[in-house]
């Protein structure tokens, strides 16, 4: 399947240049960082949460896992992870289980881990994330990443796996 057609769209339309890294097949965002050879640290995965009678988006790097009770903290309301099936219908052209960083995209309320909004140093600023299927990471410039997530809200909410 390769990138999502609602993802491809979203990204064409924002006017953001983007990569397609194919992958062998995985299951998790930390093993498609594994196998596309890029750090956990630089990989933005999506978690599907509840609140209330919303639906949000929390995205955080590969290498660590939402701490719901920082989050609970930081968003004054309960929250809870959505099991997978309940995750899927707010991504009708994915893959089960490979939900694309990109909320935005799919018209939800997102909320990014401080981690992934800063701008680093090095010539590695580079954003990788699921592209709709378990085949492939989708890679934008850390700036474009921030600038398409800048309206989000933001806190440190993700611990080590």
């Amino acid at each position: 399947m390769a990138i999502s057609p609602h993802l491809r769209e979203y990204l064409t339309g924002c006017g953001t240049a983007y990569d397609e890294i194919p992958h062998d097949r995985t299951f998790t965002s930390a093993q498609a960082a594994q196998a596309a050879h890029v750090s956990g640290n630089h990989v933005a995965k999506g978690v599907m949460l509840q609140a209330g009678d919303d639906y949000l988006l929390a995205v955080l790097p590969a290498s660590r896992r939402v701490d719901l009770n920082r989050l609970r903290r930081s968003l004054g309301r309960d929250v809870r992870l959505l099991k997978e099936p309940e995750a899927a219908m707010s991504f009708p052209d994915c893959e089960f289980g490979a939900i694309p960083a990109l909320g935005a995209a799919y018209g939800l309320e997102v909320i990014v881990d401080d981690d992934l909004m800063r701008e680093e140093t090095d010539r590695d600023d580079e954003i990788f994330f699921e592209g709709g299927d378990h085949r492939t990471l989708v890679a934008i410039e850390g700036a474009d990443w921030r600038r398409m997530n800048g309206k989000s809200r933001h806190c440190a909410f993700g611990m080590l796996n």
